[in-house]
């Protein structure tokens, strides 16, 4: 089958034939429909990795084989399923009630970073990662919830908010753009906080209050605080950073409301800092929120599908396309989830 790793040698992306794999104890094997780009990708590849990996770690497809102890779980051959990136879990210790990756009694493997990734016409995933698909999230576009949109989904659902309450985006790509249209779903205001102007038109479309440009507009700040006319200095009830850039993250302190809640998403190489008095005393609240554990999905997925909301999605027909998306993302060039539909 044909997969689209990263070569550490070339350093790019490139197409190769590698060997098609067959489901191993409790899994499915799956023809990919759609596989999406993730932020968290270039991570991989910034890895000291030996030999070519295939990357990628959003998927949807097919069920095109069953392992015979999968086999009668609620799930049959054809079935199109979205799935978590995470294979080789208990699913039942401690760790995995945390998090997968978290496991004690196995060693989980990623996607795309120590298991082969989604990049790829064929993959194997685990029976408990798997969810059926409702019809209004089609496999040849659903792959950006199964990473992007579950984790956007639990991040707003995480903030705390009751309706009417006012919740700011910072990084309005692909996640960001999801996260409000669930924000505006549960009822929420959004400021949307971008340095791209297509970006922040994107997610005026979608819902958002209001967009500010923190590149190009110094006093975004308080214009912000402005736009949600709280009094004096009050800013948002929430602040949801889904860029990794160490700039968003020190300009989420002075958006947030005394006493608010600020959510880590994005992933900065060198980590996060927060002002250990503002935490100490209350300022401000620090959470985050990720993809989760399985049975957290069918939450996202139905509230997903009841009010119909969609991924932006740049649509790609080729591999061969995956190395001028990666390029692409590292420029900060995409406005939309982009993903590869296979055929």
């Amino acid at each position: 089958m044909k997969a689209a790793q990263w070569d550490p040698a070339q350093k790019k992306v490139v197409v190769n034939e590698v060997p098609k794999p067959s489901p191993g104890p409790g899994q499915f094997l799956v023809k990919l429909a759609s596989a999406s780009l993730c932020h968290s990708d270039l991570m991989s590849m910034a890895m000291d990795h030996k030999e070519p990996i295939t990357i990628g770690h959003e998927g949807a497809g097919y069920i095109e084989q069953i392992a015979p102890d999968a086999e009668n779980k609620g799930f049959k051959v054809g079935d199109a399923i979205g799935f978590t990136y995470i294979v080789n879990y208990c699913d039942n210790c401690e760790g995995c009630a945390v998090h997968n990756n978290h496991c004690l009694n196995k060693q989980s493997r990623v996607h795309g970073f120590d298991e082969p990734g989604l990049f790829a016409e064929y993959a194997n995933v685990d029976l408990p990662s798997c969810i059926l698909l409702p019809d209004t999230l089609p496999a040849e576009t659903a792959s950006p919830m199964f990473c992007g949109g579950i984790t956007a989904f639990h991040c707003v659902d995480s903030c705390e908010l009751q309706p009417g309450q006012w919740l700011t985006i910072i990084g309005c790509g692909g996640l960001g753009q999801l996260a409000c249209q669930y924000a505006k779903a549960m009822g929420f205001k959004v400021i949307g906080i971008d340095v791209n102007d297509d970006i922040l038109k994107s997610v005026k479309s979608q819902g958002a209050d209001a967009v500010f440009n923190s590149r190009t507009n110094k006093n975004y700040v308080e214009e912000a605080k402005a736009f949600m006319d709280r009094g004096p200095n009050k800013g948002a009830d929430a602040v949801a950073v889904f860029s990794a850039a160490d700039a968003a993250y020190r300009s989420a302190p002075p958006l947030v409301k005394l006493g608010g809640i600020i959510m880590v998403v994005g992933l900065p190489a060198n980590g996060v800092t927060f002002n250990a008095l503002d935490i100490a005393r209350g300022t401000y609240r620090v959470k985050g929120d990720s993809t989760g554990i399985p049975s957290r999905m069918k939450k996202a997925i139905d509230f997903t599908a009841k009010h119909n909301i969609h991924p932006e999605v740049e649509i790609h027909k080729s591999l061969d396309d995956v190395n001028d998306m990666v390029e692409r993302m590292k420029r900060g060039e995409l406005t939309k989830r982009a993903l590869v539909q296979f055929s």
